[in-house]
C-alpha cells in the first residue's frame, strides 16, 4: 500500500516543477516588494485543502486528531527555517523539484536539509527538539479554542481565497510574449505553457487532501509531509532500520522523480554547478532549514500547507515567523546586492 505514496510524489513533484511553486518566492516577495500573488495563491491552496479535509473527517474518511499548541518551537524553528530557506535558495518543495532540475546547489541544500532534519528528529539532537516542542499550550487549533465548528473558518479561509483570486485576476496585464508553441493539446499544456500560480494551488490542494486518506489506510494518520520522511530516509540509509520506510519516505522519493520527469518534459532539466559561495549558501541553509523544520513540526509543508489547513496554531505560527525569518534574511542578502547594483547605473546617468 505505501507505494501509492510514490504515487503521489510522482504527480505533486510534476506538479511543484510545472507550476513553480516555492513558497520562499511567496515569503520573501512580501518583505521585498510587496507583490502578494504568490502568497494568495499559498492562501487559495490552503482554502481547497481545508475543504477536502473536513470534508473526509465528516464523512469518516479519516480522523483529525486534536493537538496541543508548541508554541516556543513554532516560533523558533518559523524563524530559522525562514531565515535559512533564503539562503538554501528554496523551501523544502522548491529544494526537491530544483534538484529534480538538475540544479547541484539544491542536491547539497537537499542533502544537508535531510540530514539534520534526521539529527534533529531521530539523532543526538531529538532530546532538544523533543523538549522544545513539549512546552505546549492547551487547546492547540481555532476550533478547539473558540468552540466554534471548524466549518466556520473553512467558509471564511475560502471567502478570502475567492477575493484574492478575483484580485488578482483582475489585476493581471498584457499575456507575455512566447514562443510559438511546438506541441498541442495536453502535452503542450502539461510541458510547455506557464501554469497560472492560482490554478496550481488548486490542484495542489485536490492532491494534498488525496494524500491524506492513502496515507492513512497504511497507518499513517496524516498527509503531505516532507521533513519527517526526509529524516527517515537518512535514518534508514544510516541504520537499515526498514521500519523507517513508509508512505513519506515513498511521497519524497516520488517527488524527486516526478520533478525530474517534468524537467526533461519541459526541456528544464540541465545539470548546473554553482560557484563555491552559492554552494556554501546552500549548504548552510540547508542545514538551518532541516534544524528548523525539526524544532517547529514541519516545512512550508507540514506547517503552511496541512497544519494551516486544519487551523492549527502551530501552522499559522509557523508561517508567520518564517515570513520573519524570510524577510530578515533577505533584507539582510538580497538587498544590499540590489543597492549595490543600482549604485553604478545610478552614477551613470549622472555623468
Amino acid at each position: 500500500m505505501i507505494i501509492t505514496g510514490l504515487v503521489v510524489g510522482l504527480v505533486l513533484g510534476f506538479v511543484f516543477q510545472r507550476g513553480r511553486f516555492c513558497v520562499t518566492g511567496a515569503f520573501r516577495d512580501l518583505t521585498l516588494t510587496g507583490n502578494t500573488r504568490w502568497f494568495s495563491a499559498l492562501i487559495v491552496l490552503i482554502a481547497v485543502h481545508s475543504l477536502g479535509l473536513f470534508l473526509l473527517n465528516t464523512f469518516g474518511v479519516i480522523t483529525l486528531e486534536a493537538e496541543p499548541f508548541p508554541w516556543l518551537a513554532s516560533i523558533v524553528g518559523g524563524l530559522i527555517f525562514g531565515f535559512s530557506m533564503v539562503f538554501a535558495g528554496g523551501c523544502a518543495t522548491g529544494t526537491y523539484y530544483r534538484a529534480g532540475e538538475g540544479l547541484i546547489g539544491s542536491w547539497f541544500a537537499l542533502i544537508f536539509y535531510a540530514l539534520f532534519s534526521a539529527i534533529m528528529k531521530l539523532g543526538p539532537a531529538a532530546g532538544f527538539t523533543d523538549g522544545i516542542r513539549a512546552i505546549t499550550l492547551d487547546n492547540g487549533s481555532l476550533q478547539a479554542s473558540t468552540g466554534l465548528s471548524p466549518w466556520v473558518f473553512v467558509i471564511v479561509v475560502s471567502a478570502i481565497a475567492i477575493w484574492l483570486t478575483v484580485r488578482h485576476a483582475r489585476k493581471l496585464k498584457a499575456p507575455m510574449a512566447t514562443l510559438p508553441p511546438r506541441k498541442t493539446g495536453l502535452a503542450h499544456l502539461l510541458t510547455e505553457k506557464r501554469w497560472n500560480p492560482f490554478a496550481t494551488a488548486v490542484v495542489i490542494g485536490i492532491i494534498a487532501t488525496i494524500a491524506w486518506p492513502l496515507s492513512a489506510a497504511t497507518g499513517r494518520n496524516s498527509g503531505l509531509g516532507i521533513t519527517t520522511p526526509s529524516a527517515n530516509l537518512v535514518g534508514y540509509l544510516s541504520t537499515g532500520d526498514s521500519e523507517l520506510i513508509d508512505w513519506g519516505v515513498m511521497l519524497v522519493i516520488g517527488i524527486l522523480i516526478g520533478s525530474f520527469i517534468a524537467a526533461k518534459a519541459s526541456g528544464e532539466f540541465r545539470i548546473r554547478v554553482p560557484d563555491q559561495a552559492t554552494i556554501i549558501k546552500s549548504i548552510i541553509g540547508g542545514m538551518g532549514m532541516g534544524v528548523g523544520a525539526a524544532i517547529a513540526g514541519g516545512c512550508t509543508v507540514g506547517n503552511a500547507m496541512v497544519s494551516t489547513a486544519q487551523f492549527q496554531y502551530q501552522g499559522w505560527a509557523s508561517v508567520v515567523f518564517m515570513i520573519v525569518g524570510a524577510g530578515i534574511a533577505a533584507k539582510a542578502t538580497i538587498k544590499p546586492k540590489q543597492s549595490q547594483a543600482a549604485a553604478p547605473a545610478a552614477e551613470s546617468r549622472t555623468v
